[in-house]
């Protein structure tokens, strides 16, 4: 793309559409494009031309990648009701931990990371391109090189070996890079651009919401450390408690006083939230947790304007972890269901029992508690709510020093840590600490926010528990003696458009 082409400035790109075709040169008197030259000039201006990168993050916040980190774990099941989530058996596969390269979750979630990797590097080379750039283009390029580094991030973390694509060049490579090497380089680019960010939080800055700045680019280096030993053999518990620490140091944000009011739909004002996918109904469309869990007569509870497609829901051993005490159990909806004006609902009693994959009876239609964590929004259906989706928040930052901590040998100062998230949770204080003890609290605190499966991974690899890769319940599948599932598959057709990938061992 040279200068003199223009930047194409169309709601579908905004909204996050595949930038994968030149802009056309257009008659100079069109009015819904503005010169590249002319461009960046404004903070409007700005915002815009960095929009498409942050707008491939809204499928992540509950389609492919949110399904493959959950759905596979201990936190969240999808049960097949009679014919419904039934999809050809690919939810299914991600709790038997049978998933194929066929799957369509699988293949989803490399095309939504994919995605938002190709629109940093768009508006990269866009950036670089200017011929009169603004004064904080090495700010903005920064910023995008790190919001690049967490869509790699989480691809490496699904799949392993993979493509490092850093430029928007149709001749970019992409052979498959060892996983060891993507830990590595994206630590060297981490270290390098977080620096670089505003260190403004959105209470002092309102127009850094939804952006990266540097605590949540520290968040990101802590999660990065924190699995190292998963990603290269080694372990590097020290740095995840340097950068994890350095955010809570920083005192830009606090422990929101109501567990709950972090998820809201009117989130924006939690002072514990460090990065968030933005939503905002009906402008900015996509969070739409509460029609994938809740049951179908649930839109008489929260006055819905579509009835919920009844399909994500606990695991009653999960579920059970909470006590009656804890205040995060009200993340749960269970039991007799009423109107929103406070009339029972005939017949929609939600049990807590969720005892197998797939059932066609009626009563199996209300097994297993629903998620109420992100607080449903009267008036919103099946284009979604205003919840803004959480990626990092404090309290994470709290427990990943406590885990690292604990990996070091220093018990009670992660006693100190872990208690601090406990105290708000309205639960007794632990008076010792095991590994088991802080993966459960994890489970608790962070449930269903993305992180699940990765946290079970390395608790395995950290202890050699079968966290992740021992017998799954309610199914009767077990799997392998091999930890191949501690990866996805390479998606095959993703492999049959581009040959230099290599299929992951165990498919």
């Amino acid at each position: 793309m040279k200068k003199r082409n223009i930047l194409c400035l169309l709601a579908s790109v905004v909204a996050g559409s595949i930038l994968t075709q030149s802009c056309k040169k257009l008659d100079q008197n069109t009015y819904s494009v503005v010169p590249i030259e002319n461009f960046y000039k404004t903070p409007a201006q700005i915002a815009a031309g960095l929009a498409p990168a942050y707008a491939a993050l809204t499928p992540l916040q509950t389609e492919n990648v949110f399904q493959l980190n959950e759905a596979s774990t201990d936190e969240m099941i999808i049960p097949t009701r009679g014919n419904d989530w039934y999809d050809g058996g690919v939810h299914t596969q991600l709790w038997q931990h049978t998933v194929d390269a066929n799957n369509s979750n699988d293949n989803g979630g490399w095309q939504d990371l994919s995605n938002g990797i190709t629109k940093c590097n768009f508006v990269i080379n866009i950036i670089n391109g200017l011929s009169d750039k603004p004064a904080n283009a090495p700010a903005l390029i920064a910023e995008i090189s790190v919001l690049r580094d967490y869509y790699l991030f989480l691809m490496m973390d699904l799949y392993g070996n993979i493509p490092v694509v850093t430029s928007y060049s149709t001749s970019a490579s992409l052979a498959p890079v060892k996983r060891a090497d993507v830990y590595a380089y994206l630590e060297s680019d981490l270290l390098k651009n977080v620096p670089l960010l505003s260190t403004d939080n959105a209470t002092s800055n309102p127009a850094v919401y939804g952006h990266f700045n540097q605590w949540a680019g520290d968040m990101l280096l802590a999660k990065l450390y924190l699995n190292a030993q998963v990603y290269t053999g080694t372990p590097q518990w020290a740095n995840a408690a340097k950068y994890a620490q350095m955010v809570i140091d920083s005192k830009k944000y606090s422990l929101q006083p109501n567990f709950l009011d972090n998820f809201t739909y009117s989130n924006r004002g939690s002072v514990e939230n460090i990065f968030c996918i933005p939503f905002n109904y009906p402008l900015i469309k996509g969070n739409v947790i509460q029609m994938y869990t809740l049951n179908y007569n649930n839109n008489l509870t929260f006055n819905l304007t579509n009835q919920p497609y009844n399909g994500f829901c606990a695991p009653t051993v999960f579920y059970r972890s909470f006590t009656a005490a804890d205040v995060r159990k009200k993340m749960w909806l269970t039991g007799q269901q009423f109107t929103a004006a406070g009339a029972p609902i005939v017949g929609t009693v939600l049990s807590i029992y969720v005892n197998e994959l797939s059932n066609p009876a009626d009563s199996f239609k209300y097994a297993g508690a629903r998620s109420v964590k992100y607080q449903p929004q009267p008036g919103t259906g099946s284009d979604g709510t205003s919840n803004d989706g959480v990626r990092f928040r404090l309290a994470d930052a709290y427990m990943m020093v406590a885990e690292a901590q604990l990996r070091m040998g220093d018990m009670a100062n992660a006693l100190i840590n872990v208690n601090l998230i406990r105290a708000r949770a309205g639960v007794p204080n632990f008076t010792s600490l095991s590994n088991d003890d802080l993966l459960a609290e994890r489970g608790r605190e962070f449930a269903w926010e993305g992180w699940r499966r990765n946290d079970l991974i390395r608790f395995e690899v950290a202890t050699g528990t079968k966290y992740y890769t021992g017998p799954r319940s309610p199914s009767k599948a077990q799997d392998a003696a091999d930890n191949h599932t501690f990866l996805f598959p390479i998606p095959q057709p993703q492999i049959n458009t581009n040959p230099l990938l290599k299929q992951n061992p165990g498919y």
